[in-house]
Formats: C-alpha cells, structure tokens, sequence
C-alpha cells in the first residue's frame, strides 16, 4: 500500500476544507469497511484520507420529529441505526432490512452515509430508502441542498456527489398510511450479498391500493424504480390476479436493466423477481400470491 497522508477534522466546515474537487485521490470516509478493501486490492490508491470520525452534533445524531419525519446524520452507524427505538416506531422497515446487512462486525463501524455516498449496486438501504421517497442532505461551498435518494447514484459506484461535498443526513418523511417491505435474495449466506433485493411501500386501505412504489436493487447498476408496476397498481383493488400480472410487468420493466454476475444470470434474476414481488404484495396486503393458497 502507497504511503497517504490521514487528517481527521473536527468540524464539517473544516472536512470540507480538506477536500479536493479536482484530485480524486483525496476522499472522505467514515467507517471505511468498502474503502479499506478497495485500498487493498489496488483499486484505489489514496493521497490523502479525510477522517470523519470525529464531527459530531446533528451530522451523528438521529431524531424523530413530531410529525414522523425521521433525520438520521450520515455518521449514524448502521447497528445504531438498526436498534433505534425511533427507527422502529417509524419506519421498521429499516431495522428490519439491516438485520441481514453484512454482519454484525461492519454495520458497528459502517455509517448512513458512507453507505449511500459508495453508490454500491447491491447496498439494501438505498433501495429502502427510494421506497419511503427519502432524501439527502448534502453540504458543499455553496451551501445545504437536498437531493431525492432517488436521484444520488448516477451509475455503478457512481453517484451525483461532487468532490468537495459531503451527505450530511437522509431524511424520511413521515409514513402515517403507508406499509413498506424489504425482500433479499442470496444464492449463499443470508447476509451476503444479495442477487436481488425488493423494496415496496404501499398506501393502501385493506386491498385498495392509492399509491406504490417498488425499487429493485442489486440485479441493476443502480437501483431502478418499476413505475410501469407501480402504475398498473395504483388505484386498484388487489386480488391473486392483479398481484401475479404485476410480477410479471415489473419483469418485463427491468428485463434490459437487469446484470449477470456470479449470483445468478439475467433470466434467473427476472424470474425472481416475478416471484418476489408477487410474494412481498402478498404479504403486505394479506393475501395470497398467484398460484398460492392458504
């Protein structure tokens, strides 16, 4: 490994400072579990690393608003963030998903935001996240903005982030009517990384369906919104037959998105996710998928 020159401010502002829009060999980091491999492997040979470790204030605190807005700081750790009571009363869904992130070792040390800004395909928050219709905040010289998290991975390992900008925290906006489901596919441990991962929510009334968003991820360089299957479903009353017509529209949708890699071909992945996304609406709305009974 190439010597490189480690910083650790004590202030955004200062962190900021450090950073270098035109050298992509300095960069920001925060747990450092994919950096350090990357560091390793040759990948990415740093000149200079600016520690984050030691900001504090609303950058690595989370709080629930009272009207349900969630704002987690990019330096939340992802155990922390499993385990928050406020987490779980407003969006379980995350606590839910995290549970079979990595394991127990990474999500201690990594963060929200070093998870999001590494813009990795097969990550379960970002697809969680698109599907609760979060956003970031991100701060740079000209100030705060917030961006969808829709709209932050531009590509594989490739977000919007400019070089001297930095995720200061993801903000969930309050969930009142909605029900909201991860589901993760692996071909080995439960914890690996998945070959397809499915994020849905639905506002819903019983089985009348006002609205749905459903992400896929990890099969796709970035993570995809189905609206063509969202489409088909919004303002319908869901029965076994709408529910198996919309596995196979969401299919269809991702068919030239979706990527071969050694967790299972292209075909194998629309297939799956036929069946996921039939079994997950199943579940949510509590009935039985296409071609199941109780």
């Amino acid at each position: 490994m190439m010597p490189f020159d480690l910083v650790e401010p004590g202030t955004l502002r200062e962190a900021l400072a450090l950073l270098d829009p035109e050298d992509s060999a300095v960069r920001a980091f925060a747990g450092g579990t994919a950096l350090m491999l990357m560091m390793k492997s040759g990948f990415f040979r740093p000149k200079r690393l600016v520690s984050l470790n030691a900001l504090a204030g609303d950058v690595a605190s989370l709080s629930l608003s009272p009207t349900g807005e969630l704002r987690i700081g990019a330096m939340v750790r992802l155990a922390e963030l499993e385990r928050a009571p406020e987490i779980r009363r407003a969006a379980p869904v995350i606590a839910a998903a995290l549970r079979r992130h990595s394991n127990p070792r990474v999500r201690n040390v990594a963060t929200v935001g070093g998870n999001l800004a590494h813009g990795d395909p097969h990550m379960d928050l970002p697809p969680v996240l698109i599907a609760l219709g979060a956003e970031v905040e991100i701060e740079g010289p000209a100030g705060r903005r917030r961006l969808p998290v829709d709209g932050l991975v531009s590509g594989y390992y490739e977000t919007v982030l400019r070089g001297d900008e930095l995720i200061v925290a993801a903000i969930v906006p309050p969930q009142p009517r909605r029900r909201a489901l991860y589901v993760k596919c692996t071909t080995r441990a439960a914890d690996d990384w998945p070959a397809l991962g499915l994020a849905l929510s639905l506002e819903a009334d019983g089985a009348a369906i006002r609205a749905a968003t459903i992400v896929l991820g990890a099969a796709t360089e970035r993570p995809m919104r189905l609206a063509q299957a969202e489409s088909l479903l919004a303002g319908r009353t869901a029965d076994a037959a709408l529910i198996g017509e919309a596995g196979r529209v969401a299919a269809a949708e991702a068919a030239a998105a979706i990527i071969a890699d050694a967790r299972g071909s292209s075909a194998y992945k629309r297939r799956l996710l036929e069946v996921e996304l039939r079994r997950a609406l199943a579940r949510l709305l509590d009935l039985p998928a296409a071609g199941e009974t109780r």
